[in-house]
């Protein structure tokens, strides 16, 4: 699966029931994101620091993906300063991952332009 792919796909609602993803399924998608993604030590959530220049450029980052998650249904912890924004995803429903988490990240990283 490419980031394409992830980019491609839409959230299925997740109301529990569902088992969150394996260690090696979450590795394998976050293998498909930028490498500024991590998982934490727990296994239940990722995350990612994005900088900017300015106020105005996070802010215009964080409505964007105000939007993702809006239309998506699947919405992020973020926390926001002057010229940064760290988001965490986790599937709250199932206490851990699912591959809705991979599919916002996805859709993020494609707001801004590739880099290394």
């Amino acid at each position: 699966m490419s980031v394409c792919d992830l980019t491609s796909k839409t959230c299925k609602p997740c109301e529990g029931g569902v088992t969150p993803l394996e260690p090696e399924q979450a590795n394998s998608l976050l293998s498909e994101l930028h490498k500024d993604w991590s998982i934490d030590v727990t296994g239940k959530e990722i995350s990612r620091t994005y900088t900017f220049k300015n106020y105005y450029q996070t802010m215009a980052f964080v409505n964007a993906l105000a939007w993702i998650a809006h239309t998506e249904d699947h919405h992020p912890d973020i926390e926001v300063g002057y010229n940064r924004c760290h988001v965490r995803y986790s599937t709250h429903a199932i206490g851990g991952l699912s591959e809705n988490d991979f599919i916002c990240a996805a859709k993020i990283d494609a707001l801004l332009p590739a880099t290394e």
